[in-house]
């Protein structure tokens, strides 16, 4: 029996855990969190260590004897997933495309420096260069977005609404926050529709799989609402976005495994706003791939892990679609509607993140959604309106709680 290391055993890795167990691989998870839910999947070996701790990581690769690691949806763990790899023989990036892939500044470096379409950008470290970047946008004219170099989900990203000393300083604050190392970027803020590129990569050849279109809170925060597929922009701004792609995942060093690429459509044309070397999260790759395509991006991640080539042909065209719920601020005491949301035909989940009892306070990140839906429909509108049509049932009763 093959073993198959997953770095993270929380919700987001759970579809992978599962998969495996039911390709009849050996799990073994790894979290930090012993109460993790990936943990109680049955047959499951159990490893309660840090996903970045690839000191810890690598021993009990070496001590379980595995034949491939993995993680999804999560970008940390994967600088140990380079180093498990090159020190095991397995099929992994390397470390230098981790940290490219991990560290939106040295990713912008590196798709600059192969020409790849990004917006201006300044890696900053303190408060001294971070002021003088903003200065120096604000010359240009340009809006700009402050970011961590090192985080993901939304966090620590806000856009400036103005250009006062309060306002400057108040973004640097609050984004720093969510900064491991400290260091932060300044970024020109690109204006238009913005999409993420689900790829795989086997034996240095890129496929995209599928381009899915995304809604978001839009300023100051930016966290995402929804996504739909296939995208529904033109034919001519498709074909941009998966050059460009495909270029971006040759420029960070991606041969084998997935990637998941966010790109701005600006007035000059798409922009990559950055880029993963792991399987998208929000359900897009876990649920709204297979949806649309027939294409299983678990299966064929794993696959990738155990040095063996996946079926990366699409299957079918249809349209899929996730919706969040809009519920966004309060003591939640009551959620109505689920079950009649359930009964459309079409709508292929309905799921709670955070339920009675729980306090909402705002959307500044991914974890901030009380829950969501998703459909499948002839085409993306299709799936779009049945998404809607549920959330209309779905009423998020909440209460101020002072």
């Amino acid at each position: 029996m093959k073993k198959l290391m997953i770095l993270g055993a929380g919700i987001l890795q759970l579809p992978a855990i599962e998969k495996a167990n039911e390709m009849g691989l050996q799990v073994i998870a790894v979290d930090m969190n012993p109460e993790a839910i990936g943990f109680k999947v049955q047959r499951v070996i159990k490893e309660v260590i840090s996903t970045i701790d690839t000191s810890a990581i690598l021993e009990a690769a070496k001590r379980h004897q595995i034949d491939g690691i993995m993680t999804l949806a999560s970008d940390m763990p994967m600088r140990s997933v380079a180093v498990v790899s090159k020190e095991l023989n397995l099929v992994g990036i390397t470390e230098d495309t981790a940290i490219k892939a991990t560290n939106k500044a040295v990713m912008r470096e590196a798709l600059k420096k192969a020409e790849v379409p990004i917006p201006m950008f300044f890696r900053v470290a303190d408060m001294t260069e971070y002021k003088k970047a903003v200065k120096e946008m604000q010359n240009r004219g340009m809006r700009c977005i402050i970011k961590p170099t090192d985080n993901s989900g939304s966090r620590g990203i806000v856009l400036l609404k103005d250009f006062e000393d309060r306002t400057i300083e108040g973004a640097f604050e609050y984004s720093r926050k969510s900064s491991r190392s400290g260091e932060l970027m300044v970024e020109e803020y690109m204006d238009g529709p913005e999409v993420s590129v689900e790829t795989l990569s086997v034996d240095g050849r890129c496929e995209v799989i599928q381009i899915t279109d995304k809604l978001t809170t839009g300023s100051p925060y930016f966290v995402e609402m929804g996504h739909n597929e296939p995208s529904m922009l033109s034919d001519n701004i498709k074909r941009q976005i998966e050059m460009i792609t495909v270029a971006a995942n040759h420029a960070i060093g991606i041969e084998n495994g997935p990637s998941h690429t966010e790109i701005k459509i600006t007035s000059s044309g798409p922009k990559i706003v950055e880029l993963g070397a792991r399987l998208g999260g929000d359900n897009i790759t876990t649920h709204l791939v297979p949806l649309s395509t027939g294409v299983d991006m678990v299966e064929c991640c794993i696959k990738i892990a155990l040095g063996q080539k996946p079926d990366v042909k699409k299957k079918f065209s249809k349209g899929a679609a996730i919706r969040y719920f809009r519920a966004d601020h309060g003591r939640i005491t009551g959620i109505q509607g689920v079950d009649n949301a359930k009964r459309i035909e079409g709508i292929k989940q309905v799921s709670i993140v955070h339920g009675v009892g729980e306090m909402l306070h705002g959307i500044r990140s991914s974890v901030d959604r009380a829950g969501f839906v998703i459909a499948q429909g002839e085409d993306a509108e299709h799936a779009v309106s049945l998404c809607e049509k549920a959330l209309n049932l779905i009423s998020v009763e909440v209460i101020d709680d002072v």
